[in-house]
């Protein structure tokens, strides 16, 4: 049964013959909502309006611009692409009805005009589109479920890691957030940034393969030890392995370079400038100024500026002075980040 409080569907009319509107009109006005269009300029202003038709009945043989043409911009346009046509006309071959059918029309209403058979076809098809309509939605809510629940598993991935390490589980979400802005300001693609915002948790995973000896040795690392340390990025590239998912391909990339630096000191492969992944040198920054800030068993928190301070040394030898330039650009934001995510 239908909701007697919805709102009445809108169906826009278009035909250049006034008899043949007033009779469409007629049939379908005690039921929904009816605009109309006298010409196929008119029915494509109406179809991008901010409130669009829920469908469409459309002439075909009309002057200056023809029902076929009418439909080809419509479904060139994101914004009435999806609005379902149905062509009224008096041309029955085959050939036509294919021609219309491959253009995106969905149904053939045939003059003369029966108004039982409008009035059934458009009920059918407004029915589909809400369905079609509601598909869609939850096809969209599913996803954003699936991508926040991809999101959470892989911070909370990234904070086992931080939490084996004795260091704070918020770390890997500050990094991240601030991967991300820095990202933006140096102009990668929102998209892009996004998913470095989704990968920069995973960049220590490798640790969870380092011996406990070595992680949680509170001391100075001797050499062997400091060279075990060093392979986590490798290892880390290792457990998410080579997928073809944007995000786990740039996870990998960043969970293995991250530790590389500019003037080519940096490990495990000892890349030089933009041998190294831009991914990697941004969570690079990221990554730093936050362990620095952050209280550790070892050490007391750095305050803001000499963190700042440490960045512009390493400007150049261990940062991409560019990644650094937009880390200090968007200072402000990425310090609301670190405010809205405090241990």
């Amino acid at each position: 049964m239908s909701d007697p409080l919805a709102p009445l569907a809108t169906v826009l009319v278009v035909d250049d013959t006034p008899g043949n509107i007033d009779i469409l009109t007629g049939v379908l006005a005690p039921t929904y909502r009816v605009k109309v269009a006298t010409s196929g300029a008119r029915a494509l202003e109406v179809a991008a309006q901010d409130e669009p038709p829920d469908l469409i009945l459309l002439d075909i043989m009309m002057p200056g611009m023809d029902g076929y043409e009418v439909i080809r911009r419509l479904k060139a346009n994101p914004l009435t692409r999806r609005i379902p046509v149905l062509f009224i006309t008096a041309k029955e071959t085959p050939e036509d009805e294919q021609k219309g059918f491959d253009l995106g029309c969905v149904d053939y209403i045939t003059k003369p005009i029966s108004a039982p058979r409008v009035r059934a076809r458009v009920r059918t098809h407004l029915a589909l589109h809400d369905q079609n309509r509601a598909l869609e939605a939850a096809v969209r809510d599913r996803t954003r479920e699936l991508q926040e629940t991809r999101l959470q598993i892989i911070q909370r991935l990234g904070r086992a890691a931080e939490y084996r390490d004795n260091e704070t589980g918020m770390h890997v979400i500050r990094m991240s957030h601030a991967s991300q802005i820095i990202a933006l300001e140096l102009g990668l693609p929102g998209q892009e940034a996004e998913t470095l915002l989704t990968a920069a948790p995973m960049h220590d995973i490798g640790k969870i393969g380092i011996p406990d000896r070595v992680l949680l040795k509170p001391g100075k690392l001797d050499a062997e030890e400091w060279a075990i340390m060093r392979r986590h990025p490798e290892i880390g590239h290792g457990i998410i392995g080579s997928h073809p998912s944007p995000l786990l391909r740039m996870a990998a990339e960043v969970a293995l370079t991250h530790h590389e630096k500019w003037d080519g000191n940096g490990y495990p492969r000892g890349l030089r400038g933009e041998e190294i992944p831009q991914v990697g040198r941004i969570v690079a920054v990221a990554d730093v100024f936050d362990a620095l800030t952050s209280v550790r068993p070892y050490k007391p928190a750095w305050t803001v500026e000499a963190a700042v301070e440490e960045l512009k040394r390493g400007s150049g030898t261990h940062f991409q002075p560019q990644v650094v330039e937009a880390f200090l650009a968007r200072l402000e934001d990425i310090l609301a980040v670190t405010s809205a995510y405090r241990d």
